[in-house]
């Protein structure tokens, strides 16, 4: 009987552990996705995603803000994703936003949506 019990936490333990890989990011995939978004998003969007970074203020469009939560709550996660891989103007947005299909690769650019969306979860550890 004991050995069931055991067994049962077992299977529950690779479950959870299967659901948070495929289904949230890891904390590890957030740190890298907060390094790719730092050295790269940044420049643009700015440091907590306010769309004030210093290359961004110089754009003839603004780069996106998001931290406006009423705007990002609109956008799909696949919209953000193709934005990201195929550029601003791939979606219909401005021109001025860069392709990174080449630059990251997919799984990389998943865990740039999801850092992206942190800056709409409230007291989130990862916002600056």
């Amino acid at each position: 009987m004991r050995s069931w019990g055991l067994l049962a936490i077992i299977v529950a333990l690779c479950c959870a552990a299967a659901v948070s890989h495929h289904g949230v990011p890891l904390a590890a995939d957030i740190s890298a996705a907060r390094d790719n978004f730092d050295g790269q998003c940044a420049k643009c969007h700015g440091e907590s995603g306010h769309g004030d970074g210093p290359a961004g203020v110089l754009l003839p469009v603004r780069p996106r803000n998001f931290t406006d939560c009423a705007r990002m709550s609109k956008e799909s996660d696949e919209r953000l994703f193709n934005t990201i891989k195929g550029g601003g103007e791939s979606a219909g947005l401005s021109k001025e936003m860069p392709a990174w299909g080449e630059a990251f690769d997919n799984d990389e650019i998943k865990g740039l949506v999801a850092y992206i969306r942190q800056f709409c979860k409230p007291q989130n550890a990862t916002n600056r």
